[in-house]
């Protein structure tokens, strides 16, 4: 059942059981095997590095997607992934074209401070974020204010970020000892084309 989660200037929903645990495990097993998945470079502060995760992109005939410099052509979406790619778009009476897989081989892979907050995603982008695997702290912090807050994302639990959430909140996965499991994140989006 889908909380909201009291932060000010978001619109953050909240269930950490929304798919049954073993359709959760059995979902990450055909992506961890099925996924073409692929480890990018990025440029930060005139240095080239390895993306600390794996990742993939899937989309809808002609959808293509930018974030941090990284241009992103969709392959085909996995046929594992349509059911749920419609359940999302019913309970958030909002399409999805494009889910972007990020793959956390342990606590080492991480994901940095930022907001889904690129241009194609719109104004106030709605990001249905499907959590498999391992258990990671996923963390939240306002622009302005010195607040922050965090949560357990569990294996089968959903996070919706939507609304003015990306103008004033950033968020990050970060690295911990503490998981030495792999995990998969589905962060659904609709992208303008």
């Amino acid at each position: 059942m889908l909380t909201r989660l009291d932060l000010p200037d978001a619109d953050l929903l909240f269930d950490p059981d929304f798919l049954p645990r073993q359709e959760a495990g059995m979902l990450f097993d055909q992506l961890e095997q099925a996924v073409h998945w692929r480890q990018d470079r990025i440029r930060l502060f005139g240095k080239e590095h390895l993306i600390p995760r794996l990742q993939a992109f899937q989309s809808d005939p002609g959808v293509h997607y930018t974030y941090s410099g990284l241009p992103m052509q969709g392959d085909n979406w996995l046929p594992a992934l349509l059911p749920l790619k419609q359940q999302l778009g019913e309970l958030c009476e909002h399409p999805f074209n494009a889910v972007l897989l990020n793959l956390y081989r342990n606590g080492q892979d991480a994901m940095g401070w930022h907001a889904d907050n690129e241009p194609e995603l719109g104004h106030n982008p709605t990001i249905a974020s499907v959590s498999l695997g391992a258990t990671r702290r996923f963390r939240l912090r306002h622009n302005e204010r010195r607040q922050t807050h965090a949560l357990e994302l569990t294996s089968g639990s959903l996070l919706l970020m939507q609304g003015p959430t990306q103008h004033h909140w950033q968020h990050c996965l970060p690295r911990t000892r503490r998981c030495q499991s792999p995990r998969i994140n589905l962060t659904f989006r609709f992208i303008h084309v």
